[in-house]
C-alpha cells in the first residue's frame, strides 16, 4: 500500500484549477524549501551553485504537471521527506551532468559525499569504542590511516544495511550538518529529543554491528 500523502502534497495534486494550483505550489515550496535547499547545497558547491541546483530541483518537480510528485503518490512506500531528499539528490546529479558532463564522482549519492559521511561516522563510532586512540596524536601513522580506511569500508556496508529513513537521517546530521531542530521539522519527528534519541540508537546499532563483524575498536 502506498504511503499516505502529506497534506501539502495532497492539496497540490488535487487542485481543481490554475489559481488553486499556484497557491498549493507556494504552500508546498514553503513547507519543503529548507530541506530541498540543504539537499542542493550539500555537495560542497558555492552559494550560487547551490541556488542554481535548488531552482533546477523546483523546476523539475513542477514539470509536466508535477509528474515526479505524482509518482510518489502512486508508489511511495517510504516517508515523503526521505523520498524527496533522494529525488532531490538525483536531480542535482542530473543538473551537474547537464552543465559539466558526466563525472565519475557524481551519482545519486556521489562518492565524495559518501566518503564524507563515513569519515564523520568513523570518528563517532570509533570514539565510542576506544576514545583514547583518536585523541592520541602519536598514533597518527600510515598504519593507523590504513586501519581507519578499513574501518570505513566495513562501516559503509553496515550503514547501507540500514533503512532508507535512517540513512537519510545520518546524512542530514553528519554530512549536511543540518541543525537537529530543522531535521525534526523536515522529517516529521515529534521533537528534537526524538531526533537525538534516534541518532543515539543508530550509533549504538552501528557499534554493535561492528563488534559483530569483529571490530572491537578503531582497529579492524
Amino acid at each position: 500500500m502506498a504511503a499516505a500523502r502529506p497534506p501539502e502534497l495532497a492539496d497540490l495534486l488535487d487542485a481543481a484549477d490554475a489559481a488553486i494550483t499556484e497557491r498549493a505550489w507556494k504552500a508546498f515550496v514553503a513547507r519543503y524549501s529548507r530541506l530541498l535547499l540543504h539537499t542542493a547545497r550539500s555537495s560542497g558547491v558555492d552559494y550560487d551553485g547551490g541556488m542554481d541546483r535548488y531552482r533546477y530541483v523546483l523546476e523539475e518537480l513542477r514539470r509536466d504537471d508535477f509528474r515526479r510528485l505524482r509518482q510518489y503518490a502512486v508508489e511511495g512506500r517510504s516517508e515523503f521527506t526521505t523520498w524527496l531528499v533522494v529525488v532531490g539528490r538525483r536531480l542535482c546529479a542530473d543538473f551537474h551532468r547537464q552543465r559539466y558532463g558526466r563525472d565519475r564522482g557524481i551519482s545519486g549519492e556521489s562518492e565524495s559525499d559518501a566518503a564524507a559521511v563515513r569519515r564523520r561516522l568513523v570518528d563517532l563510532v570509533a570514539s565510542g569504542l576506544e576514545p583514547a586512540h583518536l585523541s592520541d596524536p602519536s598514533s597518527e601513522t600510515p598504519e593507523k590511516h590504513l586501519r581507519v580506511a578499513e574501518l570505513s569500508q566495513i562501516l559503509q556496508s553496515v550503514v547501507e544495511s540500514l533503512p532508507a529513513r535512517d540513512r537519510v537521517l545520518l546524512k542530514l546530521r553528519f554530512e549536511d550538518d543540518i541543525p537537529v531542530r530543522e531535521i525534526a521539522e523536515a522529517m516529521g519527528f515529534p521533537s528534537v529529543f526524538h531526533v537525538y534519541r534516534r541518532l543515539k540508537t543508530l550509533l549504538g546499532t552501528l557499534r554493535r554491528d561492528l563488534r559483530d563483524r569483529g571490530v572491537e575498536g578503531p582497529r579492524p
